[in-house]
């Protein structure tokens, strides 16, 4: 796939365009297309428009847009499309800790919940090397809840960047939310917003940031994935937003 380079002097073409279905999606859409199809086929119209309607949700909840990342050492990018609805200062998960890994330490965690209407495509907040990658099986919470990290399905992931700096972040499995998939292994190098899995159908996306670092967004704020910048590197500053 080749690259584009944009720019904030201008540089790159912008255009508008309908984003591709995942190919995780296709399937999905392909079956409630041919229902769709046999219920009108038989005339069914009461419930050949409702799976009209499904069919279209499909396409849409397993769209994959292009995403501009901004490029910077001092940049960490959302990980997800979503709403940060927690920020709070917390003790990594034991499989991102040990040697090697976050410490054990409270570090400022970023949680960003995705709605079944947001994009599900999740990209990894920073360049380097992932250099943990741990899969636990567990309850289908609301992923708005605190103890989601704790007790959800979910998938952890650790990038390292050539610098040492590393970067924790976590998928959790919601409510409706059945699969965590993963399209990245342990030892693969990801630049930052570079695609690294999806979680079908609704649900939420963890950050650590590194210590000394607070984030650029507010409790209430919407996310991009790969576009976002939700911390810089070592600063430390109180940000306010107001709601309007």
């Amino acid at each position: 796939m080749a690259i584009e380079k944009y720019s904030n002097k201008g540089l790159g073409e912008a255009k508008w365009s309908f984003p591709p279905v995942h190919p995780e999606g296709r399937k999905f859409a392909v079956i409630s297309g041919l229902v769709t199809a046999a219920f009108a086929f038989m005339a069914w119209e009461t419930l050949a428009w409702p799976m009209a309607g499904v069919t279209i949700w499909v396409l849409a909840f397993f769209r994959d847009p292009k995403r501009v990342t901004p490029l910077d050492d001092k940049y960490i990018v959302a990980p997800a499309d979503g709403l940060v609805n927690l920020i709070m200062p917390v003790v990594p998960p034991a499989e991102l800790q040990g040697e090697g890994g976050l410490g054990d330490e409270e570090l400022i965690r970023v949680s960003i919940f995705m709605s079944v209407f947001d994009v599900h495509i999740n990209r990894t907040p920073i360049e380097g090397t992932v250099k943990r990658q741990a899969y636990i099986s567990g309850k289908f919470l609301n992923a708005d809840l605190d103890k989601a990290s704790e007790e959800n399905e979910r998938q952890h992931f650790m990038v390292e960047r050539n610098d040492g700096l590393k970067v924790g972040f976590t998928q959790i499995a919601g409510l409706v939310a059945r699969r965590i998939m993963s399209f990245v292994k342990e030892g693969d190098f990801v630049a930052a917003g570079q695609r690294v899995g999806l979680i079908r159908f609704g649900s939420r996306v963890d950050v650590y940031l590194p210590k000394g670092t607070t984030p650029n967004v507010v409790l209430g704020q919407r996310t991009i994935a790969g576009e976002t910048v939700i911390a810089e590197v070592g600063t430390m500053k109180e940000i306010e937003g107001v709601g309007q």
